[in-house]
């Protein structure tokens, strides 16, 4: 301690303390009158916030901010946490909270702090009635009404999607709206998903949204889209409002299917058919490829799926190139082509019958 040789402005007390503060006037003061002046915590008496009863989400009076909370409470924690003002020479601060849940829209938050000013350790008690009120966000407000400004229309050439070609769409969709919400952006959304007959429509926020889902559909499932766009309405200045349809076509071909490509070599066991057609020949057991013209796909006669396989014994081993199995039908032994990777020691194996013919599958 060190006598200063200043006196405090206010109440004519000597100065003492250990450190020198900046020639400021508050600096002069003594430390008893400054800490009668100031406050450790300033908290506003009452805080009112409007949170979306739908998704959550919090008015911060020019946007709604979601904040990931899991209830009310949570959201109270957060509101006060913003409003507190902690005195700026304040050191070593630490708080707690004790939320009071008084009815279904207040909860007072009882809030204790403890702090260092001036090397003086203080604590302080506040309680600060959180009001909360519940309101339609923008964003819930426009799914709710059904507004949408993009639709993706799923279908297949010559053929429906199957169940997991339409799932794994609705999961790109979905997957993509998660990552552009977690991104902040809360424009991007799905309004409704039907099943049509053909396919499957998806109707979305943004015509940008329904872009980015039919580019990886396409990406992964194969096939093309192509976009057009419908005059809808016009805006309050006159600018004319565009709705735009993504409409998916697929590969006439799926993997898992059997197909013959009618060159007189036999099915092909489909592997993939985005721009090349690739599978396993039955007959031969050889690998099949061919490009699509133009985008099309080879005319072929379908066949069948590779769930319609059926198990039969193995009967024999004649050599490499084949294997003796049982007719699941007229229980004959009948010679075919023996797949690459046929373990010999195996008991049974998967056949498939296609215009009378049966064909050995290779293994998944």
């Amino acid at each position: 301690m060190s006598r200063s040789g200043a006196f405090c402005p206010r109440c004519g007390s000597e100065i003492v303390r250990e450190t020198e503060l900046p020639d400021q006037v508050d600096g002069r003061l003594c430390d008893d009158c400054y800490l009668k002046q100031y406050d450790l915590v300033d908290a506003p008496d009452r805080i009112e916030i409007t949170v979306c009863a739908q998704c959550g989400a919090v008015d911060r009076g020019n946007r709604w901010v979601d904040i990931g909370a899991d209830d009310y409470t949570d959201i109270a924690i957060d509101e006060i946490t913003d409003a507190l003002s902690i005195h700026v020479d304040a050191s070593s601060i630490s708080w707690q909270v004790a939320p009071e849940q008084v009815d279904p829209t207040t909860i007072k938050m009882h809030v204790q702090f403890s702090g260092v000013l001036r090397e003086t350790p203080l604590t302080e008690e506040l309680t600060v009635p959180v009001k909360i009120g519940r309101a339609t966000c923008k964003r819930c407000g426009r799914i709710a009404g059904g507004s949408y400004a993009g639709v993706v229309q799923l279908r297949g050439v010559d053929r429906e999607p199957t169940e997991d070609e339409k799932d794994r769409t609705k999961e790109i969709a979905h997957t993509l709206v998660d990552e552009l919400e977690d991104k902040g952006d809360r424009e991007a959304f799905v309004t409704e998903i039907n099943e049509v007959q053909g396919g499957l429509d998806i109707r979305l926020s943004t015509t940008r949204l329904g872009e980015q889902i039919a580019r990886q559909v396409t990406e992964e499932l194969g096939g093309e889209f192509t976009d057009h766009e419908t005059l809808v309405t016009e805006d309050d200045d006159g600018n004319e409002l565009y709705r735009v349809t993504f409409a998916v076509r697929l590969p006439p071909y799926h993997p898992g299917e059997i197909v013959d490509p009618g060159d007189g070599e036999g099915p092909v066991l489909v592997e993939s058919a985005r721009e090349t057609m690739r599978g396993t020949r039955l007959k031969t057991h050889e690998e099949y490829q061919t490009p699509f013209e133009d985008g099309t796909a080879p005319e072929g006669t379908r066949l069948g799926w590779r769930e319609d396989a059926q198990e039969t014994t193995l009967v024999a081993v004649e050599d490499e190139h084949a294997v003796q199995v049982l007719d699941p039908e007229t229980y004959e032994t009948k010679s075919v082509a023996r797949p690459p990777e046929l373990e010999t020691d195996r008991d049974t194996v998967e056949v498939f019958r296609g215009d009378g013919t049966l064909y050995m599958l290779p293994e998944e």
